[in-house]
């Protein structure tokens, strides 16, 4: 049954093909909105801008349905004398009321502002760069000197600049109000809204296993009910048919690792497709979270690695020609050792993020598709509704099934470094031909095994 899923959605490559086209009319609708406004001075809608801002990390959590509002959390920074400062991410920004005379109508809008502290009779100034190469970071900003208006100017020269209209990015430099500031990106140990999110996770995965572990403590080996028996059942199956299927006698040793890596993947998804608090932050859509758990993998794969594991590394059992005096196998071993990682961190993250993409944009297409009469919005509304509610009940699969592929292929890559007992038994049973007779059959049961298990995931 996981193998039929795996064929029809857990793919990167149907993925991210579907993410593709709607990148395509990302670039392509927008400008068909400002034909059709026939010289309306409005803006059109920024779908890019959304997507990306609802994609990446923040100083505050959007409250749903009010954009402009955001539920503070606190900003540790270290500014360029080495002093550290805590305050609230809320003193960084301010609603700004927009009043249109034509309409009528006020629109608010989420704009920076500086932060200023005094200490020791000097003052630090800190600001959320918008024009600038740390765009959406906050940095501390300085007063220009004469020296560095004129190493501004300098480069100012030497920007290209596309718009003419817009202030230009000029490294070392931030605008704001008008004017250019000097600025210093800042060490920052903030509270951001993807950190936030990994503690609740935290907190919700500890909780459901603490609850399990307190559910037998209290009432023996009786089978639980409703939602803690199919947290069970979970457990179970990737435990029984995942873990202990692909690593036999190593289980005990790993399966702590993997049952975490698997609950926390799915819950970070899950947590991922709530639109309000606590959920909104895209986790798994984010390349660095992804990184540090295929490392994790990485690291426990490697140095719990046999000597016969390193042996096959460095001196793989190949004609001689290919390892000496040119080292080609032992290359292409050693990059192997770092495709595997690889491999999970790119795929977790880019079925996660496609995911994320698809639903923004079928949703936003809504609004695309306003400015072409009532007609051509509503039809427009029904089907992103209707493929939006689809996207999300198939990332729900899509959730669970990447949380399994992660565990699965870690628990193959740990057991290629641990499968090579068999292989030293063999050699002290030779010249006795019925024990060399079932070591031959043991390692050939093993290896059938385990490419039964790799034929289950697609590994491109």
């Amino acid at each position: 049954m996981i193998k039929e899923f795996l064929s029809i959605v857990g793919t990167a490559r149907c993925r991210m093909r579907m993410v593709g086209l709607m990148l395509a009319l990302l670039f392509i609708l927008p400008g068909s909105v400002s034909a059709a406004d026939h010289g309306d001075k409005e803006e059109g809608l920024d779908v890019k801008e959304i997507i990306f801002e609802h994609l990446g990390d923040g100083y505050g959590w959007e409250v749903p349905f009010a954009h402009v509002y955001r539920i503070p959390l606190p900003v540790i920074v270290r500014a360029e004398d080495g002093k550290w400062f805590c305050f609230s991410s809320s003193d960084l920004t301010e609603i700004e009321i927009i009043r249109n005379e034509e309409t009528g109508k006020e629109e608010k809008h989420l704009v920076p502002v500086i932060k200023s502290i005094v200490r020791d009779g000097k003052q630090y100034n800190f600001l959320i760069a918008h024009v600038s190469t740390h765009k959406d970071k906050v940095v501390q900003i300085f007063d220009l000197s004469a020296d560095d208006q004129k190493e501004l100017n300098e480069k100012l020269k030497d920007v290209d600049k596309a718009d003419s209209s817009a202030p230009a990015i000029v490294d070392g430099y931030v605008y704001y109000n008008d004017k250019y500031y000097r600025e210093y990106r800042t060490l920052d140990i903030s509270i951001t809204k993807n950190v936030a999110a990994l503690f609740i996770v935290v907190i919700l995965v500890t909780a459901m296993v603490m609850g399990l572990v307190n559910y037998y403590r209290r009432r023996g080996m009786r089978a639980p009910r409703k939602g803690m028996g199919f947290f069970e059942m979970l457990v179970g199956f990737i435990y029984y048919d995942t873990i202990k299927a692909t690593l036999g006698e190593k289980t005990k040793k790993f399966a702590p690792y993997l049952l975490t890596v698997f609950f926390f993947i799915l819950i970070m998804n899950l947590v991922g497709l709530i639109v309000i608090f606590p959920g909104g932050a895209n986790l798994t859509g984010n390349i660095a979270i992804t990184l540090v758990l295929a490392v994790c993998t990485f690291i426990i794969t490697n140095i719990t690695g046999t000597k016969h594991y390193w042996k096959e590394i460095f001196w793989p059992e190949v004609p001689l020609f290919l390892k000496f005096p040119l080292p080609i196998m032992q290359v292409i071993e050693v990059f192997g050792i770092f495709t595997k990682p690889a491999a999970l961190c790119v795929r977790l993250f880019a079925n996660m993020m496609g995911g994320h993409i698809i639903v923004i944009t079928l949703t936003l297409l809504i609004f695309i598709f306003a400015s072409f009469g009532a007609a051509v919005a509503g039809t427009a509304t029904v089907v992103s509704v209707l493929f939006s509610i689809f996207m999300l009940l198939l990332d729900v699969l899509v959730s669970f099934i990447q949380a399994y592929v992660f565990t699965l292929l870690s628990a193959l890559f740990i057991s290629m470094s641990q499968v090579h007992e068999e292989e030293h038994a063999a050699e002290k049973d030779k010249g006795n031909a019925k024990l060399e007779e079932k070591d031959i059959e043991s390692l050939n049961d093993s290896k059938k095994h385990l490419e039964e298990l790799a034929a289950k995931v697609d590994l491109k």
